[in-house]
């Protein structure tokens, strides 16, 4: 049985100015410490917010937002994760990069698989080609970003695999409703934890941001829920859970 507690951090985002935004953020990851997290959760693009000037923002592996979560990790003694316009090696443009890192200094990274073109995202950043699972703490985790949420496959796929699926996002207000809707849906279909972190506010192209961060379990019950004010949930998963629902409901068997 492996207890994980996550600090979901529902934060605004000052546009493209990294440096601002890893400061606020470096606040938040006190917080989750002194709450007693195992890991601590940041938005999508957390540093940049959800901008299409890739060639202009992203970072070298070792630049500045990576090597905050890897300090933030160390310092606090918890894992630390978010997204980040990345020069990630073997593509030919930026991804958008999920980045996790341990206290022991242990990276690891997850560019997002699906480009939102309706946004022209897929002409700026470079898809990814393979999921991610990690073991924090003894819990299996798999990180996807933002988009991915409307690709069921992608989740299906990891489902064996996976204890709590944990997803960053810039989802616009607009389309909220499809946001909790999804996160609950994926959480019933794969009977895992899904760990939803979105931003509230204002971005720089005008769009605006409900939050809505939420956590369900196994069974697609809604076990935590922000609104829109940006602050910080603190929920514990637990692999035990996720067991004992994969065996009382064998529904993935028949597949």
């Amino acid at each position: 049985m492996t207890r994980l507690r996550i600090a979901v951090v529902q934060h605004d985002i000052v546009w493209e100015d990294p440096q601002v935004n890893i400061e606020a953020r470096a606040g938040d990851a006190a917080s989750a410490a002194r709450d007693g997290a195992d890991l601590v959760l940041f938005s999508e693009m957390f540093t940049t917010g959800f901008s299409m000037a890739a060639a202009r923002l992203a970072e070298a592996p070792g630049g500045p937002t990576e090597s905050f979560l890897v300090e933030t990790a160390r310092r606090h003694g918890l894992w630390a994760a978010g997204s980040v316009p990345h020069r990630t090696a073997g593509f030919e443009r930026p991804t958008n990069r999920f980045l996790l890192a341990s206290p022991d200094g242990e990276l690891v990274g997850y560019s997002k698989m699906r480009p939102f073109s309706y946004a022209g995202e897929n002409e700026h950043y470079s898809a990814g080609v393979e999921r991610v699972t990690a073991t924090v703490s003894g819990l299996r985790i798999t990180p996807f970003v933002c988009y991915d949420l409307r690709f069921a496959d992608l989740f299906w796929e990891a489902a064996a695999d996976t204890d709590c699926y944990v997803v960053v996002a810039n989802w616009p207000a607009a389309r909220r409703a499809h946001w909790t809707a999804l996160l609950q849906a994926r959480a019933i279909e794969n009977q895992a934890y899904v760990v939803g972190v979105n931003r509230v506010g204002v971005d720089g192209n005008g769009l605006a941001y409900s939050g809505d961060s939420a956590v369900f379990d196994p069974l697609g019950v809604e076990v935590a829920a922000a609104k829109g004010d940006a602050g910080m949930t603190v929920v514990d998963v637990d692999s035990a859970h996720v067991r004992a629902v994969r065996e009382s409901f064998p529904f993935m068997a028949d597949r």
